[in-house]
């Protein structure tokens, strides 16, 4: 019969080669979903994972998306790894990311039609706060009261949605917009639009300061004692006490960390390729940050590698849908396939397998 026997150490072959055949069974588990769905898998898998690279029909628009879509996965799920790191159980980023949106694009907004140069800073100041601040409210209520992090961030999400759906129709809705749902447009305000950087290449400031994010989060991981604190936290609690850290004051920290990134990545979000809050802005990236954050062995390099290969499923997935007449729920269940391989083969990392014969009286 099969046991299961924990590990003295983690192995460090499992830990890199988990992730590798979290993709390989997803792509065959997405290939039998898709088959049964009456399409061609080989041809839905090469949609997916090759044509938005290398296809001449499609190259040349996917390739600049790819980063446009990884930078806010890759910014949130950075900021999401220091609390999963320590065990602290952040799922409420969707809403940290929608705040923050709505928060710097009011601070815009309030100053439009101006056009000082002080107006974008200051947006990228309250998306920032905005995110910190819809963070704190489950870190306070943990730290002070011992609720459960995960339930109340989570549930903050649709409380966001509800203020974004209601900042839609009222606050920030445009008034030239003849009665419609939504803010201005941000591409029609000239100093605070996020536009690319270097044409053609997908690159804005969301894209940098992800990457900024993943040099930030290597270094503090590697090289500063709160990077020390935050492992052993999650390692040993116990031990982590006895070394004199506060547990309070890192859930605290990781919060912010955590509502500050992704605030700041609404906000990039917002001013470029969504251009306004809508009542249909946010796109699942604070939930698909999980699955990145994870699949990146909440590692700065892993994450930055994860998130795009994220982006890939999400552009491969929309040519799919527009080529093979794929529904949408087959394509999000292809793309929740790699959580749900990735942890299943997570179980290696920590525990090896054992067979051992019964004895028969």
């Amino acid at each position: 019969m099969l046991r299961l026997e924990k590990r003295p150490t983690p192995s460090k072959a499992w830990t890199i080669a988990t992730p590798v055949l979290a993709v390989i069974a997803t792509m065959v588990a997405g290939g039998i979903l898709f088959a049964i769905l009456g399409k061609d898998p080989v041809e839905a898998i090469r949609i997916i994972f090759w044509d938005p690279l290398f296809s001449e029909q499609f190259a040349s628009y996917s390739r600049p998306q790819l980063l446009v879509k990884a930078g806010p996965l890759i910014l949130i799920a950075i900021g999401l790894s220091f609390g999963f790191r320590a065990g602290i159980w952040n799922i409420g980023a969707e809403g940290q990311y929608i705040i923050g949106a709505i928060t710097g694009a009011t601070v815009g907004l309030a100053f439009y039609p101006a056009g000082g140069w002080y107006i974008f800073p200051l947006m990228v100041i309250a998306s920032a706060f905005g995110g910190w601040l819809w963070a704190m409210i489950p870190a306070i209520l943990r730290t002070k009261f011992n609720t459960n992090e995960i339930l109340v961030s989570l549930l903050l999400v649709y409380v966001a949605e509800h203020i974004m759906s209601a900042m839609s129709f009222g606050l920030l809705r445009n008034p030239e917009g003849h009665g419609f749902p939504g803010s201005r447009n941000f591409r029609d305000y000239d100093v605070v639009t996020n536009s690319e950087l270097i044409t053609g290449t997908g690159m804005h400031w969301g894209v940098v300061m992800a990457f900024i994010a993943v040099i930030f989060a290597y270094v503090m991981m590697t090289r500063h004692i709160m990077g020390y604190q935050i492992t052993l936290a999650g390692q040993s609690p116990r031990a982590a006490r006895f070394r004199g850290v506060n547990p309070n004051r890192l859930v605290v920290l990781c919060f912010g960390i955590s509502g500050v990134l992704a605030g700041l990545a609404g906000l990039f979000e917002v001013t470029g390729p969504a251009g306004q809050i809508t009542t249909d802005f946010n796109q699942g990236y604070g939930f698909t940050a999980i699955i990145v954050a994870f699949l990146g062995r909440l590692h700065p390099v892993g994450i930055l590698l994860a998130g795009l290969l994220m982006a890939l499923t999400y552009i491969g997935g929309d040519l799919a849908q527009l080529m093979l007449s794929l529904p949408k729920p087959a394509i999000q269940a292809f793309q929740g396939m790699l959580l749900f391989f990735l942890l299943a083969f997570d179980m290696l990392v920590n525990f090896r397998i054992r067979f051992s014969r019964t004895e028969t009286a």
